[in-house]
């Protein structure tokens, strides 16, 4: 007997025991922690993101390019959702029944307790007209948002455009969640860090008609949202809005720097879009549009499109000369004319010429014998290669430039050991001697040469092309941003000769729009790029003024543009004149300005949208 009260004491106890622990438990949850209590009554909070405006962007002069305008995103909640009158709610919305159906369904299907987005960007008329009859509708409430607006139609390529972000996206960053928006292209991408701010939320009670009736703890859980960082980029925009006249109907590209900083003055891409389109709630039918337009506006031909640079390069292969000391300035070869072998030349002139005049007469026989002079300079023809592959190199050509520039195409400086493999070790200057008047498997974009065109004009240096001067945070503290300069191992004394033969190029231009500028030394090189895909050649022309101390370094594409000095050499000429001067001097340059602006290379109007 003893025993068995013995047992029923100690079962007793851990009954006891249990019973204490249990209520200590629920003395916890239901009074000591918070928690329980907010899972309790969550159905009666709100949490509202608060989304930061994105940071503006202006030009070099402090013009804005980019600032923001309010917009809303209607939500719904739908563990909330309850009758309401859909006919009503649609007439506000101006939507139709069926989506709001379908997106009310696809809500349900992603969580009945989390909230997801039923109609992206309403209009702020359109959220003051639904914000009255809000409370009719259970479970849907409004988060203010931003979205990008654009002054002016330009200089959409270099901008950028703003999207939602992808899965992807969400994995890499957890800043981001389904729904928000992120820089998918140019600036916006490239400084999506530092334009996007920091997100914030607040907390509500709202009541059961849906209706926020105060701040959650007056606003103690609340956090502001951080407005982004203003970036001033190095863009004059008065400068880009006439590149974009006078290129308006043509397919090509323009990219203007400044040579003694790098950074970047106008960059056009044509033909473009406005960015205005890729914005609001007719983003996605613009964008197709946009996407299979034959004359491909989204394909940013700056830095996307290479082609090879013809005559514009051979100013680099008598440089790689005068450095190998294979010949000097006043060294002369003959030329024959048409009748030349293995280049032939495209005209009679003067013969034999040095390197001044060779450059002035674009004469291929010449150049061919300058690159046979570097290729024979070593003891084997790799290694000869080899260096002058490094040259080249030095001047920007066959590598990315810059840190700015998504979707940058490397161009193409092939490697001695591409010419090794594929001629199986057997080739000579003679085999490859397409390079030594910018054509074979050299292939550079405009960006590339424009930059080219800034060594030149520096004699020797460049320091990586960019967009943006520097970044202000919101309490108005800016900070300049850095590129690096890199130097060319050619000695500067060498570029004398061929800056020489470039202001006598643009000196003797003639024809019906001759490029030079009155009272400005110009130096400048034409080209004609060989069309691979057939039709009309490429016109392109690089360039840069005045000849001392240089103030724009410029190339011109202009695709089925036919000869260099037809159109991309005049349209360069202008753009020059226009930055150096602010305006078109004479009669002459007036009326070579409005025909080229005038003039359709498209053939075809795109009137989609």
């Amino acid at each position: 007997m003893q025993e068995r009260a013995e047992r029923a004491y100690v079962i007793g106890g851990i009954f006891i025991l249990i019973a204490l622990i249990f209520v200590g438990r629920l003395f916890t949850l239901q009074v000591l922690d918070s928690t329980y209590k907010q899972t309790a009554t969550r159905n009666a909070l709100r949490r509202v993101v608060n989304y930061p405006a994105r940071g503006l962007i202006y030009d070099r002069n402090g013009e804005l390019l980019v600032y923001n305008r309010a917009a809303y995103d209607l939500l719904l909640t739908p563990r909330e959702l309850a009758e309401f009158d859909t006919t009503q709610f649609c007439n506000i919305l101006q939507i139709e029944k069926t989506f709001l159906r379908k997106e009310i369904a696809k809500a349900k299907r992603y969580s009945t307790y989390k909230p997801s987005v039923i109609i992206k960007q309403l209009s702020p008329k359109i959220y003051a007209r639904l914000q009255e009859k809000l409370y009719k509708y259970p479970g849907f409430f409004v988060q203010a948002r931003t979205l990008r607006e654009y002054p002016k139609p330009i200089a959409a390529h270099m901008l950028g455009y703003v999207g939602e972000v992808s899965q992807k996206n969400i994995t890499e960053d957890s800043y981001y969640a389904s729904g928000d928006y992120i820089g998918v292209t140019g600036l916006e991408r490239t400084y999506e860090a530092e334009l996007r701010g920091e997100k914030g939320a607040n907390y509500f009670w709202v009541d059961v008609h849906n209706r926020q009736k105060g701040a959650y703890k007056e606003g103690e859980n609340d956090t502001q949202a951080v407005l982004g960082n203003n970036l001033t980029t190095t863009i004059d925009s008065k400068l880009q809005e006439y590149c974009e006249e006078i290129m308006q109907n043509k397919k090509g590209s323009v990219v203007a720097i400044e040579p003694s900083t790098g950074e970047i003055l106008a960059y056009y891409s044509a033909p473009a879009y406005d960015p205005g389109l890729l914005v609001g709630r007719e983003r996605g039918k613009n964008y197709t549009v946009l996407l299979n337009d034959s004359l491909k506006p989204l394909t940013n031909r700056a830095i996307a499109a290479a082609y090879s640079p013809g005559s514009t390069f051979k100013m680099m292969n008598g440089l790689v000369a005068l450095e190998e000391e294979v010949m000097t300035a006043n060294t002369r070869f003959s030329c024959s004319g048409p009748s030349s072998r293995p280049i032939k030349c495209t005209h009679h002139h003067a013969s034999p010429i040095r390197l001044r005049d060779a450059v002035k007469e674009s004469c291929n026989p010449f150049f061919w014998k300058t690159f046979r002079a570097s290729m024979n300079k070593e003891s084997s023809i790799s290694e000869s290669y080899t260096l002058w592959r490094k040259y080249v190199m030095e001047f920007g050509m066959g590598q990315r430039l810059g840190t700015e520039f998504y979707g940058q195409s490397k161009g193409n400086i092939p490697t001695a050991d591409y010419y090794n493999n594929l001629y199986r070790g057997s080739w000579n200057a003679e085999t490859v001697r397409s390079l030594a008047i910018g054509q074979g498997e050299i292939i550079l974009t405009p960006l590339q040469m424009a930059n080219y065109a800034t060594v030149l004009a520096n004699r020797g240096y460049y320091i990586d092309p960019h967009f943006v001067r520097e970044i202000t945070d919101r309490s108005g503290e800016s900070k300049e941003v850095e590129f690096a300069r890199h130097e060319s191992s050619i000695d500067k004394k060498h570029f004398e000769p061929v800056v020489d033969g470039m202001q006598d190029v643009v000196d003797r231009s003639y024809g019906r729009y001759p490029v030079r500028i009155d009272s400005v030394e110009v130096c400048g090189k034409t080209g004609t790029i060989q069309n691979a895909s057939g039709g009309s050649d490429h016109s392109a022309f690089i360039a840069f003024a005045p000849r001392e101390n240089p103030q724009i370094a410029i190339a011109v594409f202009v695709e089925n543009g036919v000869w260099g000095s037809r159109y991309a050499a005049p349209i360069a000429s202008l753009i020059m004149e226009k930055y150096l001067k602010g305006h078109i001097s004479g009669e002459a340059r007036k009326k070579a300005e409005e025909k080229i602006t005038n003039i359709n290379l498209l053939g075809i109007h795109n009137d989609d949208i």
